[in-house]
């Protein structure tokens, strides 16, 4: 039975071995998810905004949701709210597909050499083009009603790595369990609309009560989509020391995923 390597160093190596492939094949992904429609890309655009406007009007209207800011402005709680949204969308796209990543491409476990550790990675880079996108409109309706961004939005690279991070790791561990365990999918869907209603994204961390605030720690997508939405909104630079402490802690879940996926890939073939 064949060894792969689990080291963090063969995580990066792997990524830079192979990153002509995953911008190959990530590309190939974007623009077959749009093929033979008429407006294309365009969906894009339209997705994220429809799914903006009926939140916003569900928890500003019915029930009558609020943010820790002195404007009453439903601009305002749109953009906030969108940009919660714009992170849970890229983890929930890249672990939501994770576990069915394996399976429906048994040909590249079979029948070629073919370096299964970036699938997921794969659709990470096609998820982050939809985040770009969705990043784009954000800052267009925040130029048209509010203004100029603060400086502090060029710390965004900075503020999407630990996300990134964590959906990485994840999904690579969700992607080799779908292999083993079938009901993975199944699971994962109904995981991943709980977590929705879980983390901070229709409502301020700061508006539960403390015993359930500090039950939200061990939501590791939360301080994600606080430091984010700090940083575009409010233009805030994060307490440093916990974005380290965050960042460390995401890193360790990235290697974690990879060492498992790499660990239990060996049989893949044996089980497809």
């Amino acid at each position: 039975m064949q060894n792969f390597s689990a080291s963090p160093r063969e995580m990066v190596a792997s990524f830079w071995r192979n990153r002509a492939l995953i911008y190959a094949l990530s590309k190939r992904d974007i623009i077959g998810r749009y093929k033979g429609s008429y407006l294309g890309i365009l969906w894009s655009f339209f997705n994220p905004l429809l799914m903006l406007a009926v939140y916003t009007f569900v928890f500003s209207q019915i029930f009558k949701s609020k943010w820790d800011i002195e404007s009453d402005s439903q601009v305002e709680f749109a953009l906030v709210l969108f940009v919660g949204l714009i992170a849970f969308n890229f983890f929930s796209e890249c672990v939501g597909k994770a576990s069915t990543l394996i399976l429906y491409n048994p040909n590249y476990v079979k029948k070629v050499v073919f370096p299964l550790e970036i699938l997921p990675m794969i659709s990470i880079v096609s998820a982050l083009f939809h985040l770009l996108i969705s990043l784009f409109v954000w800052f267009t309706f925040y130029l048209f009603f509010i203004g100029i961004p603060s400086p502090i939005v060029l710390l965004l690279p900075l503020a999407l790595l630990p996300l990134i991070l964590i959906t990485l790791g994840i999904a690579l561990g969700v992607c080799s369990l779908g292999v083993y365990l079938r009901d993975v999918s199944q699971i994962i869907g109904l995981l991943l609309t709980a977590l929705m209603f879980l983390t901070p994204i229709f409502y301020p961390s700061s508006a539960l009560p403390m015993q359930y605030q500090k039950i939200m720690m061990f939501n590791l997508l939360a301080p994600a989509i606080e430091i984010i939405r700090k940083i575009l909104f409010w233009g805030e630079i994060p307490n440093i020391f916990s974005y380290l402490i965050y960042l460390v802690a995401t890193v360790v879940i990235a290697f974690m995923g990879f060492a498992w996926f790499q660990k239990t890939r060996a049989g893949f073939a044996d089980v497809l």
